[in-house]
């Protein structure tokens, strides 16, 4: 597994924190190999929480638009997908709820406050036609039930599958934002349930692109 690391805002603002990573996405070949480990980019899997799945769906994104590296799949966990704060999500869990809708906004004005910025699909991909996501890996968006980015991460997902993109979304009743990532919510049922689930889909596609391959070995269908 690799985590990248990447410049905060405000200091470093749109797109400098997405170019980093990407550019970290195509070194991942030479960094394996500096590591020592065998890397099987057929596998690989892009993932991420909160504004960390925003910066995953723009690795499927640049991804497709540049040429490679090639992803097998997205994970994505409450994912920041749009700068609108007025869902029905907005709405109800505004206040209260670990999560703040004005803490939201004022997370937005520290990457952008530009116009045109957020109007760009990598960063808010919700914005993007259908022609923009066709042929995007596959994918898993999990969401919480009280969180104001729920609304925008299902329907992230819906638009997605009207691409055409095999998805798997789920909903996590009475949890909020952050739920897989707060170590105090470590040992709820939405965080282990999330986890179970993830990993399963994880290594299930992973057997599922070793069984189409059946002449690799097993060491390079190992996951990236």
């Amino acid at each position: 597994m690799i985590f990248p690391e990447y410049s905060r805002s405000p200091e470093a603002r749109y797109p400098t924190a997405v170019e980093q990573c990407y550019s970290v996405l195509c070194q991942l070949p030479d960094l394996f190999e500096q590591a020592g480990r065998r890397m099987n980019g057929n596998t690989l899997t892009v993932a991420g929480d909160s504004v960390g799945g925003n910066m995953a769906i723009a690795m499927t994104l640049f991804s497709k638009y540049r040429g490679g590296p090639v992803i097998h799949k997205q994970l994505l966990y409450y994912p920041v997908t749009n700068a609108c704060f007025n869902t029905a999500s907005y709405c109800e869990f505004a206040e209260c709820y670990y999560l703040y809708r004005a803490g939201m906004m004022w997370f937005w004005d520290q990457y952008t406050t530009s116009e045109n910025c957020r109007n760009q699909i990598t960063a808010s991909p919700l914005r993007a036609c259908t022609e923009h996501l066709e042929g995007l890996p596959q994918a898993m968006i999990l969401n919480g039930q009280a969180d104001v980015l729920r609304d925008e991460g299902e329907a992230y997902a819906e638009k997605l599958r009207a691409a055409g993109v095999p998805v798997t979304a789920m909903r996590f009743q009475a949890i909020i934002h952050d739920f897989v990532m707060l170590n105090a919510l470590d040992e709820t049922n939405a965080c282990r349930a999330a986890m179970d689930a993830s990993t399963e889909w994880i290594n299930r596609k992973n057997m599922e692109w070793y069984q189409d391959h059946a002449g690799q070995s097993a060491d390079d269908c190992s996951i990236a």
